[in-house]
């Protein structure tokens, strides 16, 4: 499969999310007039999803119109981006956008039916989730040094859990050892029983999306020794960055962000993102998401596409390091 550089990627986006060409219909004024369609390229339940609809209620109060969420998950999110990719541009069905859907996804799929950067125009981000590097509690590891220490001292012998081939924690956790120069076994579960294995103590750490195992954490289940960002979470600030606790350069967060067909004309765009900028700097939606885990943040179209593009090449080592079959 040809790997898009990250030039090209962000030109690419760059181009679209600024002169995205407008469609044969010229947007209501009164956009919009009916609901929304917001199509979450993610199973029910899941730490995207919530965060999906926290916005789609926020967004849909200011717009006036209900925004109504459609989960459209399978084949790691692009059976909903092909639906959302394909569906008439007028505004009324929009893309719930992610990590997996918009980075990991078409890295791995050789066939889709929508092309990831062309057929979508960004809008912006809305959120960050931290990858946090947690441990089973009854360990003597308290710090990423400890861990690396250990593992060191026992090549082979450590079990890393991750959610299975290909997923978020996966692809965190072979760049985590890969760039830490250590020799652990990689065990896939099925989604959530890979934490469970870290609490049994059947694996003895793993690196996943922070609101799927801080409430492990706050429950004594798990010990969190550092999270994936470039900086420090303002979820929490007592954790360390991996690099500062001595990978440096190690970078791995989730984030989800709002898109919508290409053509959609632009007026219908703005609206969308001046909305999304205003629910966003809400003091209320703020809380509702950080207590779901997720670092509000807002981005231009041109930001959003030129983050994406550094997404892609990211998790595009990670990949390739990874020896992952392309599909």
């Amino acid at each position: 499969m040809r790997i898009v550089s990250r030039v090209v990627l962000a030109s690419a986006l760059i181009t679209f999310c600024l002169g995205a060409p407008v469609g044969a219909a010229q947007p209501d004024a009164a956009y919009p007039v009916k609901p929304i369609r917001l199509i979450i390229a993610n199973t029910t339940g899941t730490s995207v999803d919530t965060l999906s609809r926290i916005l789609a209620v926020r967004m849909g109060d200011a717009l006036g119109q209900q925004m109504v969420t459609d989960n459209r998950g399978g084949a790691g999110g692009t059976i909903g981006a092909e639906l959302a990719a394909h569906a008439t541009p007028d505004g009324y069905t929009l893309l719930l956008t992610s990590t997996g859907v918009q980075v990991i996804s078409p890295q791995l799929y050789k066939k889709l039916g929508y092309h990831p950067v062309r057929d979508f125009a960004p809008i912006s981000q809305f959120a960050v989730t931290q990858n946090v590097l947690v441990v089973n509690p009854t360990l003597p590891i308290r710090s990423v040094q400890d861990l690396l220490s250990q593992a060191r001292a026992q090549p082979g012998k450590l079990n890393m859990a991750n959610a299975g081939s290909g997923f978020q924690s996966h692809l965190a956790g072979v760049l985590f050892t890969h760039m830490a120069k250590i020799d652990v076994l990689h065990v896939p579960y099925k989604g959530g029983a890979s934490l469970t294995a870290v609490i049994a103590n059947e694996a003895q750490f793993t690196i996943a999306p922070g609101p799927a195992l801080m409430g492990h954490v706050r429950g004594g289940r798990l010990r969190a020794l550092a999270t994936g960002g470039e900086k420090r979470s303002i979820l929490t600030p007592e954790l360390p960055t991996i690099t500062e606790a001595g990978v440096p350069g190690f970078v791995s967060t989730g984030w989800a962000g709002l898109m919508a067909p290409r053509k959609t004309p632009k007026p219908i765009l703005d609206k969308l993102h001046a909305t999304l900028l205003k629910v966003i700097a809400n003091p209320v939606t703020r809380e509702l998401l950080e207590r779901q885990g997720g670092e509000p943040v807002t981005s231009t179209p041109a930001e959003f596409a030129a983050f994406i593009a550094k997404e892609h090449d990211r998790f595009s080592s990670a990949i390739k390091i990874a020896k992952l079959d392309v599909q």
